[in-house]
């Protein structure tokens, strides 16, 4: 039974639903992918709706109160919506979704319906996706390391449990085929470790490639698929990253397992912020992105951690590509003030075929000395990721002496630099797609490049740790 009535001053229909629910039909205006509702009452920020259209039911968040009025956010867009044929029914509450085991396995769109066939997920208990605040005297500073799987960022930017490390790349650097290829060998030393990987924007063939890469982790029931993309709805993106930190969460604090969450790509997470603040009519802050787009990077950011008392952690890995390769970018930028270090990819290394190309010394990650070294990954750890960096950055200066004299007219050491840097890069950074490297062969790899140079050039290895591990040249050896 419903009763319905219309108001003489608004035109407003409501009509009460089992009781509960109310529908609005005062649609005042439609920007984009924001309806402004009129005649509201007793509705609140973040609370979720229903927009029943006339294909169907779309899903909605209150961004805006004025007045009598509610600003939704209507998360597949509004494009067909005829104004005078939609109710807008509030829920009372915040957006929340069920979580639980459930979503281990499964492939779904960037609102979480299913795309592998599978029915609806279900987990038996809701939890609003934007999450809740986590008190900062609760966190536990992150240790322990994940181990990805990859020479170059287990060696040299190690991966730390509980960390948020970004990866900032240009478009045409297969930085999806490396956040794909984390995704498939992560590995940490808990008893459950899972993985969330959350696509924004993505093209078809992408999406396919991501599902083909995946596949695997998938049906082994360790990993959940969140697909967004380039043509669905972009105001979705803005919710995907939210369902999948939410998921994570779940997992994480209450399932008690090690959950690594890989974004791909933020940068278009970013538009999407824009195209609702334009369409908000907001003051543009830089480049068009609002003003709030530090704070609004971090609620999703800050989402990661370990919390004390509680077993689990949430790692985060996101993507973004630089518009341009410009490092000031408004999304690099922000990002790289809340994040705890970045992996910068190199196009001049794209160019020279080694994959993945990692920039080393552009690359930085802040906690490594809190997930590597003595009792966590391997005593000497801390020691040749020092002496690599420090030996590559010669190697830069060697080659660029170079190119202005000739490798002819350089020194002996300096062509031994030269030998280390070509060394490094075919032992150390290049490597296969669908190769998981353990940290033994990681390090041991490392040991082998800096053989190449003379030993008075190591300085930054203790001398019993050079007796212990550095191979011995053979041609030295019989001098």
């Amino acid at each position: 039974m419903t009763a319905g009535s219309r108001s003489p001053d608004t035109g407003t229909w409501t009509a009460t639903l089992a009781g509960t629910r109310v529908a609005h039909r005062d649609v005042r205006a439609m920007r984009g992918p924001l309806l402004v509702v009129g005649g509201v009452a007793g509705v609140g920020w973040d609370e979720s709706a229903d927009v029943v259209a006339a294909d169907g039911v779309r899903h909605g968040l209150v961004l805006e109160l004025d007045g009598d009025e509610a600003t939704v956010q209507v998360f597949e867009g509004t494009e067909g919506i005829a104004p005078g044929a939609v109710d807008v029914r509030f829920a009372g509450q915040p957006l929340r979704i069920e979580v639980g085991p459930g979503w281990l396995g499964r492939v779904c769109n960037g609102r979480g319906a299913p795309l592998d066939g599978g029915p609806p997920i279900t987990g038996g208990r809701l939890a609003p996706v934007t999450g809740s605040p986590l008190n900062p005297v609760e966190r536990e500073a992150p240790h322990e390391p994940v181990v990805t799987g990859v020479s170059v960022i287990d060696a040299l930017t190690t991966l730390v449990r509980g960390q948020k490390l970004p990866i900032f790349s240009v478009a045409g650097l297969p930085h999806l085929r490396l956040a794909t290829q984390i995704a498939a060998h992560a590995t940490c030393a808990g008893e459950q470790f899972r993985v969330v990987f959350a696509a924004l924007g993505l093209t078809h063939a992408d999406i396919a490639y991501v599902r083909d890469r995946l596949e695997e982790r998938t049906a082994t029931g360790e990993l959940v698929l969140l697909l967004n993309a380039a043509d669905d709805p972009a105001i979705e993106r803005i919710l995907t990253p939210r369902l999948a930190l939410t998921v994570a969460e779940h997992l994480a604090f209450d399932e008690g397992a090690d959950v690594l969450v890989v974004v791909s790509d933020m940068t278009n997470y970013a538009e999407a912020v824009r195209e609702v603040s334009a369409a908000r009519r907001e003051i543009p802050a830089r480049r068009g992105y609002p003003g709030y787009l530090y704070s609004d990077l971090a609620s999703l950011y800050e989402r990661c951690g370990r919390v004390r008392g509680r077993e689990g952690s949430v790692t985060v890995v996101p993507v973004l590509t630089m518009p341009a390769g410009d490092i000031t970018h408004p999304v690099p930028d922000l990002t790289g003030y809340i994040t705890e270090g970045q992996i910068v990819l190199s196009p001049e290394l794209a160019a020279r075929g080694v994959y993945p190309p990692v920039d080393t010394l552009g690359s930085l990650s802040r906690l490594m000395r809190h997930g590597a070294g003595p009792g966590r990954t391997r005593d000497d750890h801390l020691d040749v990721a020092a002496q690599v960096l420090a030996a590559l950055a010669r190697a830069r200066q060697s080659a660029a002496l170079a190119e202005l004299v000739g490798s002819s007219a350089l020194g002996e050491t300096d062509r031994r630099y030269l030998a280390y840097r070509d060394a490094l890069e075919r032992g150390l950074l290049q490597q296969g797609d669908d190769e998981a490297r353990t940290l033994e062969d990681t390090l041991d790899r490392a040991w082998r490049a800096l053989a190449t140079l003379p030993r008075q050039e190591l300085t930054m290895v203790p001398t019993d740790m050079l007796e212990r591990r550095l191979p011995i040249d053979e041609e030295e050896a019989h001098g």
